[in-house]
């Protein structure tokens, strides 16, 4: 009696078992720093450009992370992946203060150049950063999705929409553990003042978390509510790339918060120094402090007053 020859759906290897959770003990994953960037309204963009755009984003990353003095991350991604609109990579962790901080700033600056030079469609960005442990075979797990998530998440895309295109090119949103430790923790040269926390959340998927926007170049609605031009930010020693690196040399201008506390309920805020805060719960919005505290919606700026018989906000 012959055998069947091996049809399309024959098993010819057997598959790795799908671990049971819960089940026993193994060895947990070593944590990985995320980066993320998608362009806005990629979609948007003729189908022609599709391609040289998907293409160009990861050569503007790699040249921020070089003007940077990161030449070691650049060269040693882990699980790098091009989304499309986007790139996304693992790397060590010990880096992330300098991914804050010059990086994010340098990245500003590339895409800045970029678009004052190109006849083609503006480059603007939006960026995440978060901790997790990973695989470094295939960087799959719920940080990278988290990631991910954030990167989709309300305030970030409200921020960047609020924006001036012709001065604002990134919008970065940092997850509550990264801020806590590299923030908080000042290891990075990016001050708490700021950056601004806001609820990432994301439409239709059942996402929640505490986050943190930070935006090199405000401008537009952040500009009304108080941001001030940046003043200069003297380089950092010790970069990853040892003395006399790009980094050093890529001392730019950093802007300058006054430590006004902001929170946010819903939707994005702004940030800066403030002068008589907003306070905006929804139905009406008043004008008062130093404080910023939202309520819902995306974004608030200036002299507002608004009850709740129908005036406009």
């Amino acid at each position: 009696m012959s055998t069947p020859a091996p049809g399309p759906y024959t098993e010819t290897h057997t598959a790795a078992p799908v671990p049971a959770p819960y089940s026993e003990s193994r060895p947990l994953p070593p944590y990985r720093a995320l980066f993320a960037v998608d362009a806005k309204d990629f979609t948007g963009l003729p189908a022609v450009q599709h391609g040289p755009v998907s293409r160009l984003i990861p050569e503007l990353v790699d040249q921020a992370l070089g003007q940077a003095g990161l030449h070691a991350l650049r060269d040693s991604k882990r699980f790098p992946a091009n989304t499309g609109d986007g790139v996304v990579f693992g790397f060590e962790p010990a880096l992330l203060p300098f991914v804050l901080w010059p990086f994010l700033d340098v990245l500003d600056d590339v895409l800045g150049s970029y678009n004052k030079q190109s006849v083609g469609p503006r480059i603007r960005l939006r960026a995440s950063v978060h901790l997790g442990p990973l695989p470094d075979a295939d960087g799959n797990g719920t940080a990278r999705n988290d990631t991910h998530r954030l990167l989709d998440s309300r305030p970030v895309k409200a921020i960047l929409t609020a924006a001036s295109e012709q001065v604002t090119h990134l919008a970065a949103i940092i997850s509550q553990r990264v801020h806590e430790d590299v923030v908080l923790g000042g290891y990075t040269g990016l001050h708490p003042d700021r950056c601004v926390e806001v609820p990432a959340t994301v439409d239709g998927k059942d996402f929640a978390q505490r986050a943190w926007l930070y935006v090199p170049s405000p401008s537009g609605n952040l500009v009304q509510a108080g941001v001030r031009p940046r003043e200069e930010s003297a380089p950092q020693p010790g970069t990853p790339d040892g003395p006399g690196s790009d980094r050093e040399r890529a001392g730019r201008s950093g802007t300058h918060y006054s430590g006004n506390t902001q929170h946010v309920r819903e939707g994005a805020a702004v940030m800066g120094n403030v002068e008589g805060g907003i306070t905006y719960t929804g139905g009406s919005s008043t004008y008062h402090g130093t404080n910023q505290h939202w309520g819902s919606g995306d974004n608030v700026a200036g002299d507002k007053r608004t009850g709740d018989t129908g005036g406009s906000r």
